[in-house]
């Protein structure tokens, strides 16, 4: 299952507000340690997305990977949440900036959350057998098209 990402251009920077959790990819393949699922159980749980101030009318549902210590084997913040006009303001919510800049994105189709687990596999087999494509480990994110459909973009160094 190796997929062909599409090469896409961000002109411009963005907000999204959500909630965010720190964590790495270490501690995630751990039950134990393990942060990404607990966070997002919560955010549909709590019905949060409906309830991000300034939410921009746009459906999509983000997951931004941002803030990384190093590389794919540091800490990262992971945000859960909108596109907004502003960044949401309040105890609970955390605002980051989608980078402009150059993205693979890799999309597909299938069960939540296994579908992204995949597609996260296929990602990281995508690098280690291009390692002249070097990721810029500044924002990531996936964007949800309704409940069976993602688009994960991966900051490129152009």
């Amino acid at each position: 299952f190796l997929m062909q990402p599409t090469r896409q251009t961000l002109a411009a920077a963005f907000l999204v507000s959500g909630i965010m959790v720190r964590t790495t990819n270490q501690d995630e393949q751990d039950p134990h340690t393990s942060r990404l699922a607990g966070h997002w159980g919560r955010f549909f749980a709590e019905g949060l997305f409906e309830k991000i101030p300034d939410r921009l009318p746009d459906p999509v549902m983000y997951g931004v990977y941002s803030a990384y210590e190093s590389d794919h084997t540091g800490a990262f913040d992971v945000t859960a949440g909108a596109a907004v006009a502003v960044p949401a303001v309040g105890a609970s919510w955390h605002t980051v900036e989608i980078q402009p800049g150059e993205y693979l994105a890799f999309t597909a189709k299938g069960a939540m959350p296994q579908v992204v687990v995949q597609t996260w596999g296929a990602i990281w087999q995508f690098f280690q057998s291009h390692p002249e494509i070097q990721r810029s480990y500044a924002t990531d994110f996936e964007a949800y098209q309704g409940a069976d459909e993602v688009a994960i973009h991966i900051g490129i160094k152009a």
